[in-house]
């Protein structure tokens, strides 16, 4: 599906990957792009893109992306001075990293991961996302419906598309039981939409980065990027939010591709 002229939605837009994928997609054509986030940078992300390009393509969101209530209304303040959303990328996402369980040696007591943090992150990381997703696939399916339109056929052309931001951490990873978790279960998502979602003409896909220079990543500490990443990393360094965003571009816009990416640089969990 072309990128031009059609209306994408990205969240977690203010930094990060969201906020390259929100510039790509703007620079190769889109028509609108919403950015929604929790932080009031989406506005200043949004007016950077707009004063690059010269014209008033991203439009800001602020609120939290679990809110059912303001994700229905993004959408339809989206569609109404836009038009229908084709492109989803639903990037926003946190860690809570800890042990699932840990040794207290001064009490001689097993420390459990915090169940209100593994909740936490699975509403962020797995079901706002799915939920996003959804979201989008059910207005072009009411559209459709509109148009008297039944089983899509592949002479029409794609109605959309979701990109979701999977991890190398859906392998299992130390200290990542939560984000792990929501990450794996977003491979389930994906390949469960991939034969649903088609039904009403929107493709599918999940790709999995690597460590990439986010503010995410940055914070794990340069002392634990230098020891533990960039040695297993093939690149020497790591992956740059552009570099994943062009991936998530290539997967938009080239409809034979399906199911999962994985855009690593070589950098795999620990097997033990």
């Amino acid at each position: 599906m072309e990128i031009k002229d059609k209306v994408a939605l990205v969240t977690g837009g203010a930094s990060g990957i969201g906020k390259a994928v929100a510039f790509e997609l703007a620079l190769r054509g889109a028509k609108a792009v919403a950015l929604v986030d929790l932080t009031e940078a989406a506005f200043q992300t949004a007016e950077q893109i707009n004063k690059d390009l010269g014209k008033a393509v991203a439009h800001a969101f602020c609120g939290n992306v679990t809110d059912d209530d303001f994700r229905r209304r993004v959408f339809d303040a989206v569609e109404k001075q836009h038009g229908m959303v084709t492109i989803c990328v639903p990037a926003a996402g946190i860690t809570r990293d800890a042990l699932a369980v840990k040794m207290n040696k001064e009490t001689g007591k097993a420390e459990i991961y915090p169940i209100e943090k593994f909740r936490l992150v699975t509403e962020v990381d797995l079901i706002a996302p799915v939920y996003w997703s959804l979201e989008m696939v059910a207005r072009a399916a009411e559209d459709r419906y509109r148009m008297g339109l039944k089983r899509w056929q592949p002479q029409e052309g794609m109605q959309g598309v979701i990109i979701f931001i999977g991890s190398i951490s859906s392998q299992g990873n130390k200290g990542q039981i939560a984000y792990a978790a929501s990450k794996a279960g977003l491979e389930g998502a994906a390949a469960t939409l991939m034969k649903e979602a088609i039904f009403h003409g929107v493709r599918c896909s999940v790709i999995h980065p690597g460590f990439t220079d986010t503010p995410m990543v940055r914070a794990l500490g340069e002392e634990y990027i230098q020891k533990y990443v960039l040695p297993e990393t093939q690149l020497g360094r790591l992956i740059r939010p552009q570099e994943i965003a062009d991936a998530i571009c290539f997967m938009i816009t080239n409809s034979a591709v399906s199911g999962e990416l994985w855009a690593d640089a070589g950098w795999h969990p620990s097997p033990a």
